[in-house]
C-alpha cells in the first residue's frame, strides 16, 4: 500500500483519477482523505471520485424492487466509520472485508500478500469503500452503505477523526479493552453520549454481542468463533442504521465543506477554471427539455445530417425503380447532388448555438490541462445533467416493455397491443434524443466544418474561421479522447471531416506511423472492457448498447517499446455492438456488414470478440466481409484477425475445443470456395483473404467477474488472459511495419467511397444466402419467360383473330388461355419453395417472389388487352378510312380548288403559297384523323430501364 500511496503522491490529478477509477473497479477501497507526506495537510481528492458510478438495487416491503445507477459523488447513504485506539492483535481492514465481502480483500490489511509490518505512508490515510445490494435475500445490508476505514491509531489523527465523526451514521471503534485508565477514554465516553449508534470491538474480551444501553454495543473478539462475531457487528450495524433518529446520509461532496482539509477540485486553478467553463454551458440547459436539446443546439447533426446520408447512399446506389423516374443516370445524379448541396446550405445557414459558440470559445482561449479539465468537467456534468432523465425514460420503457410482452403472452391481436408497441417506440426515440454526451457536441463541429468546407464559406455568425475546426479535434486525440470514425446514428463516415483531423494530426505529429487494432463483436460480448483493460482507455462500458458507430483513439508507443515495434502510435478503434436487439431488422444487417467490413479492411489486427464458446452469429458477418473483400478487387488489403471468447469457465476450453475449431476452420474455408465461386476468384482458404491461423490465433477468455455484480470483484485470470493477449498482439505488431497516417487517411476514403457503391452483398446473411438467392433469380427468370412466351403466343392467335374480322377481345378470354401455364409456373414454384435442398434458406422470400409472379401475370394481361384494343381501334380506323377515301378525295380536290380560286390575287410568291398550303393541310389532316386513336409517343430509356429492372434488382433484400 505504500507503493500504491507513493505513486498516487507522484502522480498528476489525471493519472490519480484514474488510478482510482480503476480501484473501484477492480472493487477496491479508495483514498478519502489523504496526509500530504510533503506538508502534512489533510488532502481531499475529490476529483478522483468524479468518474466512478456505482449501481445496485434494493427490495421494499412490498417486495418492490427498485435499481439505482448513480455516481459515487451524487450518491447520498449512511456512513459506517471504523476506527482503532491503541494496538489490536487483530486487524480492522480484514474484519471490515468479512462485512463487506469476505472472499476479496476490499481494504488491504497486514495478512494480505505483501504486506510489511511498517508502514510509512499510510498512517491516517481514510479509505472508503461502498456496500452496493443486489436485491437478493443474501444481501448483508438492505441499503447502499459507505464504510470508511482510518488507518493507524485514531488518537493520533484528530483532524480526520473530526470529520468522519461527524458525518458517520455509526461509529464502530476497535480498543483492547474498555478500560477508564486509558486515554482514548476520553473520545469513547463523547461517543457513548452521543445520539449516534456505537459498537465498541473488545480486542481482548470474549463476551458477546452485548447492548450496554440504547444503540450502544460491545463485542468480544477473544477466541470467538469468527462467523459469529462478524454476524453480531453485521446485526449490530443493521440495527444502527435502522434507528431513524440517529441515521443520518453522507454525501461525498459535503466533506469538501470541511475547514482544516485542502480540496483538490479548488486549489488547482486549471481544474477550477475548467469546471467554470464547462457549467457556463451547462447553465444555458437549464429547464430545457432533454429529449429536445440536441434539436436546438445541434442542429446540424440531426436530422439534416441524416437526409444527407440517405441522399449520399441513394447517390452511390440508385434502383432502377429510381431511375426510371429520370430521363437518365446522369439526371438522376445531377438530382441527387442538387438536394445534398441544398442541405449543406440549410447547415451552413442555421443558427449557431450560444452553446457551440461558448464550446469553440473556450477550446480556443485555453491550452495544456485545462482544456483537458473543461472537457472532462463537460463530460462529467453532461453525464449529471442526463442521468436522472434517462434512468426515468429507462424505467418508463421497462414498463412499456413488459406490457407488451405481457399483452403477446394472452395472443391479444387488439389495438391495445398496437398502441402499447407504438408507444413503446416513442420511449425509444426519446431515449435517442436523450442520450447527450461530448461526442455529439464534436460530431456538431464536424458538421459545421463539412457543411462549411462545401458551400465554401464561413458561417456569418462564427466568430472564427471553421478551418480551425480539425485542429482542435486533433489536439483532442493526442490528449487522449477518442474521435468518432462513423456515426453510429447515422451509419455513415463523415469523410470530409475525418480527412481534415487526420490531415490535421500529421500537421502537429508528422506523418508518424501507426498499427491499426479494431474490434468487432456482437452487442454485450465485453469490446470495450477488453480494450479498456489491455490498454488503459476509457471507453463507455454497461450492460446494453454503449458504443454507437466507431471510434479511433491514439495510444502513444513508449521509449522502451520503439525498440521492438516498427510504428509510433497504436490506433485503436472501438465499434458498436453487431445484431443489436433493440435496432433489429433487414436495415441492421446491412449496418452491420458494412461496419464490419469497414473495420476489418481498415485494421491491421482484427479481434473478433465473442461472448461464450459458439462464434455461429460472427462466422456469417465474416462471410459477408470476406465477399464483399472479393468484390473490391482493385484494392491491396491484407487485414488479419482474432478470435476472442470471453466468459469461458473451463480452463482446458483451449485443449478441449481442438475439433471445434478445426470445425470453424473448415466452415470458413468452405464459405470462402463458396464466395469465391459466385465472385469468380481463384480463392481457395479463408486466410487466403484475411490472415488466421486457427492453432495461435484463437483465445478463450475466463469470465470478468468473480461472483455476481455488484460486489463481485475482477478474476484474476480474466486480467491474466488480457496479458497474454496483449503480448501475442505486440508481437504480431512487431513483424509489422504498421502505416503512415496518411496512409491510413487515405485507407478511410478509398474503403469507404467502395462501400457506398456496394449494397448487393451486405444485404444478405451469409455467403450462402447470396448463393441460394442467385439461384432463385435464375429460377424466377425461367417462371417469367414461361408466363412471357405463353402470353407472346397467345397475342398472336388474337392478332389473328383480329386481322380476320373479329373486332371484339374479352379479359376473361386471356385469363382462360393463361390459365394452364400459370398453373404450371405456381406449382413448379411450390416445388421448388418446399423441396430443394436450401428451402430453409428460401422460405424468407417465398410470399417476395410469389406476389411479383402474380403481379407479372397481371400486368401481362391487362398490357396485351390494352395492346388488342388498341390494334382494334387501329383496325376500325383504317376501314374507315378506306370506305371514306373517295369522299376524302374529293373533299381535298374541291378544298384545294377553293384554295387556288382564293390565292390568285397574290401573285406567285412562292412562300405565301406554301404557307397557306401548310395550314390548310394540317386543318384538313386533323378533321380526318380526328376519331382514329392517338399516336404514342414512346420513350425507348424507360421502357429499357423497366424491363431491366424486372431482370436484375440493385436492391435484393
Amino acid at each position: 500500500m505504500d507503493v500504491q500511496m507513493a505513486v498516487f503522491h507522484c502522480a498528476d490529478s489525471f493519472l490519480k483519477q484514474l488510478m482510482v477509477t480503476k480501484l473501484s473497479q477492480c472493487q477496491y477501497a479508495l483514498p478519502l482523505l489523504v496526509p500530504s507526506p510533503f506538508t502534512q495537510h489533510i488532502e481531499f481528492p475529490l476529483w478522483t471520485f468524479r468518474q466512478i458510478n456505482k449501481s445496485w438495487k434494493t427490495i421494499d416491503d412490498t417486495g418492490k424492487i427498485s435499481s439505482k445507477f448513480l455516481p459515487v459523488y451524487k450518491a447520498e447513504t449512511p456512513m459506517v466509520a471504523f476506527f482503532r485506539f491503541g494496538p489490536a492483535s487483530s486487524s480492522k481492514s480484514q474484519l471490515m472485508n468479512s462485512l463487506i465481502n469476505e472472499k476479496h480483500n476490499t481494504f488491504f490489511h497486514r495478512n494480505c500478500p505483501g504486506s510489511s509490518r511498517t508502514r510509512v505512508l499510510m498512517d491516517g490515510v481514510v479509505e472508503i469503500d461502498w456496500y452496493c445490494p443486489s436485491g437478493e435475500k443474501t444481501d448483508r445490508f438492505t441499503h447502499c452503505v459507505a464504510f470508511c476505514n482510518l488507518h493507524g491509531d485514531a488518537g493520533a489523527h484528530e483532524k480526520q477523526l473530526d470529520i468522519l465523526t461527524k458525518m458517520a451514521s455509526v461509529y464502530v471503534v476497535i480498543l483492547p479493552q474498555l478500560n477508564k485508565n486509558d486515554k482514548s477514554m476520553t473520545k469513547i465516553q463523547t461517543f457513548y453520549k452521543d445520539s449516534k449508534p456505537l459498537i465498541c470491538i473488545l480486542a481482548d474480551n470474549d463476551s458477546a454481542l452485548t447492548e450496554m444501553r440504547k444503540g450502544k454495543y460491545k463485542i468480544g473478539l477473544k477466541d470467538r468463533n469468527q462467523s459469529v462475531v462478524f454476524e453480531e457487528i453485521r446485526r449490530a450495524i443493521n440495527n444502527g442504521l435502522l434507528s431513524t433518529e440517529s441515521c443520518s446520509f453522507f454525501k461525498l461532496e459535503d466533506i469538501a465543506k470541511h475547514s482544516n482539509i485542502r480540496v483538490d477540485e479548488v486549489d488547482d486553478d486549471d481544474c477550477r477554471k475548467g469546471k467554470e467553463a464547462a457549467q457556463q454551458m451547462l447553465n444555458l440547459l437549464k429547464d430545457k427539455d432533454l429529449t429536445e436539446i440536441k434539436e436546438s443546439f445541434l442542429p446540424c447533426q440531426g436530422n439534416l445530417w441524416h437526409q444527407w446520408c440517405q441522399k449520399n447512399k441513394e447517390l452511390h446506389r440508385p434502383t432502377l425503380g429510381e431511375l426510371h423516374k429520370e430521363s437518365n443516370i446522369e439526371k438522376y445524379k445531377s438530382s441527387k447532388k442538387s438536394e445534398m448541396q441544398k442541405i449543406r446550405e440549410l447547415q451552413q445557414t442555421s443558427d449557431l448555438s450560444q452553446f457551440i459558440q461558448i464550446f469553440i470559445q473556450k477550446l480556443n482561449s485555453q491550452e495544456g490541462k485545462a482544456v483537458v479539465y473543461f472537457l472532462k468537467w463537460l463530460g462529467i456534468l453532461l453525464d449529471d445533467y442526463t442521468s436522472e432523465c434517462l434512468s426515468a425514460l429507462l424505467h418508463e420503457y421497462d414498463e412499456k416493455w413488459s406490457t407488451v410482452l405481457n399483452l403477446k403472452k394472452k395472443h391479444d391481436k387488439s389495438q391495445q397491443l398496437t398502441a402499447s408497441q407504438v408507444e413503446l417506440e416513442k420511449v425509444s426515440e426519446k431515449l435517442q434524443a436523450a442520450t447527450f454526451g461530448l461526442e455529439h457536441i464534436l460530431r456538431e463541429i464536424g458538421q459545421l466544418y463539412e457543411s462549411c468546407s462545401s458551400m465554401k464559406k464561413n458561417k456569418n455568425d462564427l466568430k472564427l474561421n471553421f478551418s480551425s475546426f480539425p485542429s482542435l479535434a486533433a489536439e483532442m486525440m493526442i490528449s487522449g479522447f477518442p474521435l468518432e470514425l462513423m456515426d453510429g446514428d447515422a451509419a455513415h463516415v463523415p469523410l470530409i471531416w475525418v480527412t481534415a483531423v487526420l490531415d490535421a494530426l500529421i500537421q502537429k505529429l508528422g506523418d508518424k506511423k501507426v498499427y491499426v487494432l479494431s474490434v468487432l463483436g456482437i452487442q454485450s460480448s465485453g469490446k470495450s472492457t477488453m480494450l479498456n483493460a489491455m490498454f488503459g482507455l476509457q471507453f463507455a462500458v454497461s450492460a446494453g448498447r454503449c458504443t454507437r458507430g466507431a471510434f479511433m483513439q491514439l495510444v502513444r508507443v513508449s521509449e522502451e517499446m520503439k525498440a521492438q515495434l516498427k510504428f509510433d502510435y497504436m490506433l485503436v478503434v472501438d465499434t458498436e455492438g453487431l445484431r443489436a436487439l433493440e435496432l433489429a431488422g433487414r436495415s441492421t444487417r446491412n449496418h452491420d456488414n458494412e461496419m464490419a467490413t469497414f473495420v476489418v479492411g481498415l485494421g491491421n489486427m482484427t479481434l473478433i470478440n465473442i461472448f461464450g464458446e459458439n462464434p455461429a452469429e460472427m462466422q456469417d458477418i465474416l462471410q459477408i466481409v470476406v465477399q464483399a473483400f472479393m468484390r473490391m478487387k482493385k484494392f491491396r488489403l491484407n487485414p488479419s484477425c482474432m478470435f476472442v471468447h470471453q466468459n469461458v469457465s473451463d480452463v482446458t476450453a483451449g485443449e478441449k475445443n481442438m475439433e471445434g475449431r478445426r470445425r470453424l476452420q473448415e466452415k470458413l474455408d468452405e464459405m470462402t470456395k463458396l464466395a469465391a465461386k459466385e465472385e469468380v476468384c481463384d480463392t481457395e482458404f479463408f486466410s487466403d483473404v484475411i490472415a488466421f491461423d486457427v492453432q495461435n490465433d484463437v483465445k478463450y477468455f475466463a469470465q470478468l467477474w468473480e461472483g455476481s455484480p455488484p460486489m463481485a470483484p475482477p478474476n484474476p485470470d480474466y486480467s491474466r488472459n488480457i496479458q497474454e493477449l496483449k503480448d501475442t498482439i505486440l508481437s504480431k505488431a512487431s513483424k509489422s511495419n504498421g502505416i503512415t497516417l496518411s496512409q491510413f487517411r487515405m485507407r478511410i476514403n478509398d474503403l469507404w467511397s467502395v462501400l457506398l457503391n456496394e449494397n448487393f452483398v451486405f444485404s444478405f446473411k451469409n455467403t450462402l444466402e447470396i448463393a441460394v438467392y442467385r439461384k432463385l433469380e435464375t429460377m424466377y427468370s425461367d417462371w417469367t419467360w414461361s408466363l412471357r412466351s405463353a402470353m407472346l403466343s397467345v397475342e398472336d392467335k388474337f392478332y389473328n383473330r383480329i386481322d380476320n374480322g373479329n373486332i371484339k377481345v374479352q379479359e376473361h378470354e386471356l385469363l382462360a388461355d393463361m390459365k394452364n401455364t400459370k398453373k404450371q409456373v405456381e406449382k413448379s414454384m411450390i416445388s421448388y419453395f418446399e423441396e430443394d435442398k436450401d428451402k430453409d434458406i428460401l422460405c424468407q422470400w417465398r410470399g417476395r417472389f410469389e406476389t411479383r409472379i402474380e403481379e407479372l401475370h397481371d400486368d401481362l394481361v391487362k398490357g396485351t388487352k390494352r395492346k388488342l384494343d388498341e390494334a382494334i381501334e387501329q383496325k376500325k380506323a383504317r376501314e374507315k378510312v378506306d370506305k371514306k377515301r373517295t369522299e376524302y378525295e374529293n373533299k381535298l380536290f374541291s378544298r384545294s380548288k377553293e384554295l387556288a380560286f382564293s390565292l390568285r390575287s397574290t401573285g406567285t410568291d412562292e412562300y405565301m403559297l406554301n404557307e397557306e398550303f401548310d395550314t390548310m393541310w394540317s386543318k384538313w389532316v386533323t378533321e380526318m384523323t380526328e376519331d382514329s386513336p392517338p399516336l404514342i409517343d414512346f420513350n425507348f430509356w424507360d421502357d429499357v430501364i423497366k424491363i431491366l429492372s424486372k431482370h436484375y434488382e440493385l436492391s435484393l433484400v
